[in-house]
């Protein structure tokens, strides 16, 4: 073998190497934590996403139409839920599916209704509609943000993105008219194979963000806590995802559990403003909301792998 040919095998054994790699590998897809916020303004916009209110209607219709636009597939799981006060709720699930036929499937979740009443810690005598800038819309942002990036580059692996509605309607410590949404998805699942696991966003878009692994998702799937923070540490931000618990929370993650999906909850309870009045848009910011959609993408990327 000449010099000259055996300089051309190495070469072209390294570029094998080298696409070899990057096909085991799929680049980063982007993330806009400044478009993520503007989709979080928008939901603010339309009033309090309550419902049965006009606020509520213009929400969906606006999810919808933009789901419709990105997604493979769109599925609208509708409703009638009655409450224990005998009130009649119409509810809507919606649920946008990247690479509907694939048997490998990751599920990440988030209400997008809003809170009818103020009754948090901090609440003191404003008992008005919960605008829900983080305890709900900062959830939805990151993930229409997740379904910008996957309509740009879809993905290799089966992904959906779950919007549940009537997480925060009715009272928390009775458990009465709460869940709504996500125990309705648990009860009627779309055909086809159970995620590999499932993440719920809740409250992640707080300006002084620090997430704590939540205590039921560390009971019901703690190998899945562990991966989801070791791909939050490899990308950066294991400053923000820390390795330890704190709170332990009744969210939409658990009614999955309870049907066999491993899921998990992101989730900063750490929010002074929570079920109350001033959970508005300034309390959050672009960067938080950055850097969650990026972990999300990065478990996409992992999955690929």
């Amino acid at each position: 073998m000449s010099r000259t040919t055996w300089r051309e095998s190495v070469r072209g054994a390294a570029l094998g190497v080298l696409f070899a790699a990057c096909a085991a590998s799929p680049p980063p897809r982007p993330f806009d934590g400044a478009q993520a916020l503007r989709y979080a303004e928008i939901q603010l916009a339309f009033g309090p996403r309550i419902p049965g209110t006009p606020g509520h209607a213009a929400a969906s219709r606006w999810l919808d139409s933009l789901l419709t636009a990105r997604a493979d597939t769109l599925i609208v799981q509708r409703w009638t839920h009655a409450t224990a006060t005998g009130d009649s709720l119409p509810l809507q699930n919606f649920i946008a599916r990247f690479n509907p036929a694939a048997q490998q499937r990751l599920l990440f979740l988030a209400h997008w209704d809003s809170r009818p009443r103020s009754d948090g810690p901090t609440a003191g005598d404003a008992r008005g509609p919960v605008p829900g800038a983080n305890d709900g819309a900062s959830g939805v942002a990151v993930l229409l943000s997740v379904a910008d990036a996957l309509g740009d580059a879809p993905p290799a692996i089966g992904v959906d993105l779950l919007l549940v509605d009537g997480e925060d309607y009715g009272l928390f410590p009775e458990k009465v008219d709460v869940l709504i949404g996500s125990r309705y998805y648990a009860a009627n699942q779309p055909p086809g194979p159970k995620p590999q696991y499932a993440v719920l966003l809740d409250m992640v878009g707080d300006r002084d963000l620090a997430i704590y692994q939540e205590g039921y998702s560390l009971i019901a799937a703690p190998d899945v806590v562990e991966y989801v923070w070791e791909a939050a540490r490899d990308i950066g931000h294991g400053g923000i995802f820390l390795r330890s618990s704190k709170h332990t929370v009744e969210d939409d993650h658990v009614p999955l559990q309870q049907v066999g999906i491993r899921a998990i909850n992101i989730i900063d309870f750490d929010y002074p403003y929570w079920h109350t009045v001033d959970d508005t848009i300034d309390k959050i910011s672009a960067a938080s909301l950055q850097v969650v959609g990026e972990v999300v993408l990065e478990l996409i990327r992992k999955g690929e792998r």
